[in-house]
């Protein structure tokens, strides 16, 4: 197998009252109070993107149309047990209008695509709810 890099995202984060990240590319330029919940809101942004375009990647190999409003609400939790921190996460997906079997089978398919699910696998409780 012959590894070929596809993209690097590149970002500057600042602390502080005054804090914020950009990315290198112009594309994001937020404002940064507070670490948290920033930093599990872009990473449930991030990890959503990326599902989507699995999902996608899914049903073109399959010759499956996807109908319009595919659309992942993810949520991650920070939470703390006797002082150490994890993450816990739920991606509640919606593909209106396809057959709930097919909808499954893509959003099973999409954690083997994705490479934040293939990061986050075993590592975070995650629960994936087809809505």
């Amino acid at each position: 197998m012959t590894e070929k890099l596809l993209f690097t995202g590149k970002t500057h984060n600042t602390g502080g009252r005054n804090g914020g990240t950009r990315s290198s590319d112009g594309m994001l330029d937020l404002k940064l109070a507070q670490p948290h919940p920033a930093a599990e809101n872009l990473f449930g942004a991030a990890w959503s993107a990326c599902y989507i375009g699995a999902i996608e990647f899914a049903a073109s190999q399959r010759k499956i149309k996807l109908p319009a409003g595919l659309a992942v609400d993810t949520e991650i939790d920070l939470n703390v047990d006797d002082g150490s921190y994890f993450l816990r996460a739920r991606l509640n997906v919606s593909l209106p209008d396809l057959d709930r079997d097919i909808a499954h089978e893509l959003i099973h398919a999409a954690h083997d695509i994705c490479p934040y699910s293939k990061a986050t696998h075993g590592n975070i409780d995650v629960a994936t709810n087809l809505v």
